[in-house]
Parts: C-alpha cells; structure tokens; sequence
C-alpha cells in the first residue's frame, strides 16, 4: 500500500481500511461461517498466500470444486497446465469487461500435498469435468462436499483447460505444504482472446 499513500498518516489508514475489508484477515481474526480459524494455517512459510486461496472465492458464484462461500488452492503438475487454466479464466473475465487488453503477471507457488485425495484421472467423462461451469462447477461442488465431510484433503482431476494435463484441488488449508515461490511469468492480451505468455526470470 505504500506507493498509494503521501504520508505515513495515510498509509495507517489505508491499513485500517485494509484490515476490516480484506476476506484473509476477516478469516484469520475471526473466521467465516464456512471458514473457522481453527482451519487456517499460521506460522508457515507463505500461509498468508494459504489462508487468501480459502478466504477469497467468488461470493456470487461457485467455481468447480468450492462453493462462492469458501476457496480452494488449485493447483496442477506442470506449469503449462496452470497457465491454460488461469489464462482461460482470465480471458473469461476480460470478455465480460469487453476489453482483451490486460498485461498480468503471476508468480508460481510450489508447494508438496499429501494424504487421501477423491481420484479422478482417466474419468474425463465426469460430469464435474464438464468444460460449461453451468454443468462442471455444480456437479465438482458435490464432489468436494462429500469429500470434505469424508475428511479427504482434496480431488486429483484431469484438466480441462489443457489436455493431458494433471490438476489439484486442496479443499483445506493445512493440506498446502512447504510453499516456496518459484517463476513469474507474463500474460498478455493485445485486443483479442488469445494472449501470448512469457517465462520471466
């Protein structure tokens, strides 16, 4: 916040604000009625990155395998695969704006998972694997309530956005481990949907 504030005084103020909008520290201060602060993770490497991918969801809209309530960190094997599947959304966000100018960067985040996961590779059939969200998202949803009130720690699935890819969806926090960053890299949109990608250093 520091490059919107002239002065300490108004960098104090934007951390006020901050502080009582912000989904992660609302979650971590006091949890959310889907998100209890039992569940977050403190005192790791990265938990505020941890903590945001549960705290933050689309409070209108259920994505494949969270509710609009509660996130999820999604992740995948190759870094291709998160780049289609990120850049796919991205563009969806674009057209809604109607505007397919943007320049992102996003920084990759390593991170290990263990334990029991619901297992959906070689099942591209799947209704939750449905590329229209108006049929994957609802049927990924029932998947991941049952598998949270399994106590399983996630869903391992094919990705839909890159073939042949392999994707990861951590339903928990403590399930994300030993997060360290790794590459950046750029995503560019020149007036049309598709975008050209750079592998920064």
């Amino acid at each position: 916040m520091t490059p919107l504030a002239d002065n300490q005084d108004e960098h104090y103020l934007l951390a006020e604000i901050e502080s009582a909008t912000s989904g992660r520290l609302v979650a971590e201060d006091r949890g959310t009625a889907s998100l209890p602060v039992s569940e977050l993770v403190h005192g790791v490497a990265h938990a505020k990155f941890i903590n945001a991918s549960f705290a933050y969801a689309k409070p209108r809209q259920i994505m494949r395998f969270n509710p609009s309530d509660r996130g999820a960190w999604y992740a995948a094997l190759a870094v291709e695969t998160c780049i289609a599947e990120v850049g796919f959304h991205l563009t969806q966000a674009l057209a809604d704006a109607n505007d397919f100018n943007a320049v992102v960067e996003y920084g990759e985040m390593l991170a290990s998972m263990a334990g029991v996961f619901v297992d959906l590779r070689g099942m591209s059939e799947h209704a939750c694997l449905d590329p229209d969200p108006a049929v994957g998202y609802p049927a990924g949803n029932v998947i991941a309530a049952q598998a949270r009130a399994a106590d399983l720690n996630g869903i391992i699935y094919p990705s839909v956005r890159h073939p042949g890819g392999i994707c990861i969806a951590a339903l928990r926090p403590n399930v994300v481990q030993s997060v360290v960053q790794g590459g950046m890299h750029r995503l560019s949109w020149s007036g049309t949907p598709a975008y050209a990608v750079e592998h920064l250093e």
